[in-house]
């Protein structure tokens, strides 16, 4: 995004039973008789921001914002080691979209995407064509094992000290096999400090990438952890997202690429 539009606060919240034990937290901003608009965080298990209701002119738009399963102000939250993220696929994500749809009694809307949210966009115009006008996609990605690759590997040719602080992050034998994979398993170790490290090492990586800077600060899009207790958080299909101590990350999906969607 080059330009944002003011600050604006919403008007509606509220939190939605989507079955299975979640709700998703949601808010309306912007012009209630304006163009219905919906926007999907990246992640996944970041959430919304204050910065991502700015994208749309709330004059023209009827912007809608939530917290996908297990993110964010949802319940609950996969940071918690307890919960059971079974019940966190693509499919039901999809479908927590169109319920969404339902219940704010929205016909069509424009869908909005950005990194991981730009994946859960093509499942949802896949599955439910009729009910989006346009899509606004950013930091495109499709979930393939070739993106896996350039974010853990090819982009060490861009990067190599950041990179090889990255793959040093990884028990030495897995420093030649699969980055993604290798972090998967530390963000899923029993000893709470093994994987806030991991989590802090995929996020000072991505960080760099992300902005294409060195010693990059967070990206602008990255919500901020609802506690600084709680553990990184989890990908909707088969693998944790990364997360440090102070935030979830923005388009990290260490484990399960490639998959249908990202």
């Amino acid at each position: 995004m080059t330009a944002l539009y003011p600050p604006v606060e919403p008007y509606e919240t509220g939190m939605q039973d989507v079955g299975d034990g979640h709700w998703l937290y949601w808010e309306v901003c912007g012009n209630p008789d304006g163009k219905p608009a919906v926007m999907l965080h990246g992640g996944p298990g970041s959430g919304c921001t204050s910065g991502m209701r700015r994208a749309f002119d709330p004059e023209r738009y009827r912007v809608v914002l939530f917290d996908q399963r297990n993110s964010g102000r949802s319940t609950p939250y996969a940071g918690d080691p307890e919960v059971d993220l079974s019940a966190n696929t693509t499919p039901q994500l999809v479908a927590d979209i169109e319920r969404l749809r339902e219940h704010l009694g929205i016909d069509r809307w424009l869908v909005w995407g950005d990194s991981w949210g730009v994946t859960l966009a093509f499942a949802y115009a896949e599955a439910f064509p009729e009910r989006v006008t346009e899509m606004v996609l950013g930091a495109i990605t499709n979930g393939d094992r070739r993106e896996t690759d350039w974010i853990t590997r090819d982009m060490g040719r861009v990067f190599p000290r950041e990179w090889a602080r990255f793959r040093d992050g990884v028990p030495p034998a897995d420093r030649d096999g699969d980055l993604s994979a290798a972090y998967a398993r530390l963000l899923h170790d029993p000893d709470a400090a093994v994987r806030a490290r991991a989590a802090q090492d995929w996020c000072d990586w991505e960080d760099v990438h992300v902005s294409l800077a060195p010693d990059a600060a967070p990206y602008l899009w990255v919500a901020p952890r609802r506690s600084s207790s709680r553990s990184p958080g989890s990908s909707p299909t088969t693998g944790p997202t990364a997360a440090s101590s102070s935030r979830v990350s923005c388009c990290a999906t260490p484990a399960g690429w490639p998959r249908s969607p990202g």
